[in-house]
């Protein structure tokens, strides 16, 4: 079962976001902050990071760059999930080193698509 880290601090979001996930099969490991989702993607392996980009301390963004710079989580693949789809925001998510975004309201449909995509290239 391929594992999947949820960082996002609206507990509302983060249960919806969850909900659909493990729908479709995959064990969803949730953190409520930037902090604890790094620590446990250090720490833990997971198969993708589904990441809010607003999150309260550490943003999303810079979570990213240093899953990125780091040896053990550099090659995961990341999902950011954005609130406020700005001109411009496409490019700076996938310079941080995101794989794809999202943003709210969420089309599940797309995003579990997604999702799966990343999980599973073949």
């Amino acid at each position: 079962m391929s594992r999947v880290l949820l960082i996002e601090d609206n507990p509302a979001n983060r249960r919806l976001l969850g909900d659909h996930l493990r729908r479709v099969g995959y064990e969803v490991i949730e953190a409520e902050d930037a902090d604890s989702g790094l620590a446990i993607a250090f720490n833990d392996p997971v198969d993708l990071v589904v990441m809010d980009i607003q999150l309260p301390g550490t943003d999303g963004l810079t979570a990213t760059r240093l899953l990125r710079a780091n040896a053990t989580t550099k090659a995961i693949p990341i999902i950011a999930v954005t609130a406020h789809a700005m001109r411009g925001d496409e490019a700076r998510i996938l310079e941080a080193g995101c794989n794809a975004y999202t943003s709210k309201p969420i089309d599940y449909r797309e995003f579990l698509k997604q999702v799966a995509a990343l999980i599973d290239p073949a």
